[in-house]
């Protein structure tokens, strides 16, 4: 790829903000896609007659089929070409993205979203990989990497409320107008993403066994913890132990490869654990939180579908603070110490929403809002600073999309787990007190994750130093 080191200097030059708007625009339609997708659930379910448990599968096909074949996506973009998977997949985003809008059945929509789950795991860390080998490692690489984290949380926080609006019109506007998006940004994308460098080093075949048995690893580990609440012991086990038995294959195809989908050797990184293990167990908290409190304002509450994105934009304040405050917290106490922060902050938000009732008023809830919009600003852009700082360059997009597969693993994880808890919890009463009470229980879900997810972060606290430390 065409140099944009700028001769080691501290400022961009046009180009290169030309290029990174293209690839913020990449994942703010990617954020804005996820959250849409949110509001819109009970509409769909309205309309297409889907079960709670047919209807998460609408969210988890996305997130599965992103977080399955996100290593692949990585290796991908190291392999084929950076710019070449980026405009690909970008393409095949468009055209499902329509496809859904059509669906007239629950499946036909369920396999759209996994397909573009399919395409945004190959386009995103494409993305990433791109910032990540542009941009010099340091105070220039981590200035871009918070705008990029910054942008998919406005994207995401901006989704809710316009989501709400077209969802008010049709939820299948919430399919098409990503079309239109799409399109733009890949008009932009072949002018301004520059070409990928020819490189000396041999061709390297693809891993699919490895990328087979990772995929069934997750999807059975998922659709199993999904099932719990409508199986008996014997069969969820079952599911659990095919999952361990897949993931087994999956670390003695990566030893044995000669061009693995993931070198094992990078996880002797402990900083790169952390952050990975971090991002599971946020967006699972975030995700788990998030499906509980729209079905809640929709379904208990009567609210609209834009008066419940405007009651989750307090969240979009991360889209502020994260490419304001964030950067000045990072280089002033560290990375580590700003994410484990933010899980703190995340935790209370979560616990300050379990005294839900059936007349809650918005003032109430506002507290959780606001809080969890300032952890989301602390812990996404630094997550993804973490989990690529100090990897070399010819594995960034295996950097990248290991990151990305744990957001999104963690996202079908904490939503499989929140809907078996709430269903279980309901014990089939569909009372309003009865469906309150379920989602009191599920609502425990995003707590322990969040508390789960500050202890992982933890110990690095004691290897972690600040910047001004390193230069005492």
């Amino acid at each position: 790829m065409e140099s944009l080191m700028f001769q080691q200097t501290d400022r961009m030059s046009g180009r290169a903000w030309g290029m990174l708007l293209v690839l913020c625009g990449a994942i703010f339609l990617e954020g804005v896609d996820v959250s849409m997708m949110g509001v819109a659930l009970p509409s769909i379910q309205a309309e297409l007659a889907m079960s709670t448990g047919e209807l998460q599968w609408v969210v988890s096909a996305y997130v599965l089929g992103y977080g399955g074949f996100m290593l692949m996506g990585g290796r991908a973009a190291d392999l084929l070409g950076r710019r070449r998977m980026f405009l690909f997949w970008l393409a095949v985003f468009l055209v499902f993205s329509g496809l859904g809008g059509f669906a007239g059945e629950g499946w036909i929509l369920i396999l759209s979203r996994l397909v573009k789950g399919i395409a945004a795991a190959f386009l995103t860390p494409a993305g990433l990989s791109i910032i990540t080998t542009s941009f010099p490692e340091g105070k220039l690489r981590n200035k871009a990497l918070l705008v990029y984290a910054g942008t998919a949380a406005a994207g995401f926080s901006l989704g809710l409320v316009v989501g709400g609006l077209l969802t008010s019109i049709s939820w299948r506007w919430v399919f098409f107008a990503p079309v239109l998006m799409t399109a733009a940004i890949l008009v932009a994308a072949v002018a301004l993403v520059p070409r990928d460098e020819r490189s000396d080093r041999p061709a390297q075949g693809f891993d699919f066994a490895g990328a087979i048995s990772v995929t069934g690893a997750v999807l059975l580990l998922v659709f199993a913890v999904e099932r719990a609440a409508h199986v008996g012991w014997a069969q969820t086990l079952l599911l659990l132990a095919a999952s361990l038995a897949l993931l087994a294959a999956f670390v003695a195809i990566e030893r044995r490869s000669r061009s693995p989908l993931v070198r094992l050797g990078i996880f002797r990184s402990g900083a790169l654990v952390r952050a990975n293990l971090g991002a599971i167990l946020f967006s699972g908290s975030f995700f788990a939180f998030q499906f509980i409190a729209v079905l809640y304002l929709q379904q208990l509450r009567g609210w609209s579908p834009l008066q419940t994105g405007l009651a989750l934009l307090a969240i979009g304040i991360d889209a502020v603070l994260a490419p304001t405050l964030t950067p000045w917290l990072v280089n002033r106490f560290g990375n580590v110490r700003v994410i484990f922060g933010g899980l703190l902050l995340a935790l209370l938000a979560y616990v300050l929403f379990q005294p839900i009732g059936l007349d809650w008023t918005y003032a109430a809830m506002f507290p959780t809002m606001i809080l969890l919009g300032t952890a989301f600003a602390l812990v996404y852009g630094p997550l993804t600073i973490a989990a690529t700082d100090g990897i070399a360059e010819e594995e960034q997009g295996l950097a990248g999309g290991l990151l990305n597969t744990s957001f999104q693993f963690g996202a079908g994880l904490g939503l499989a787990a929140v809907t078996a808890v709430s269903l279980t919890a309901t014990g089939g009463d569909v009372s309003p007190q009865g469906v309150l009470d379920g989602f009191r229980v599920a609502l425990i879900v995003p707590v322990v994750a969040a508390a789960l997810g500050a202890l992982v972060i933890a110990p690095g606290l004691r290897r972690s130093k600040t910047p001004i430390e390193q230069h005492a």
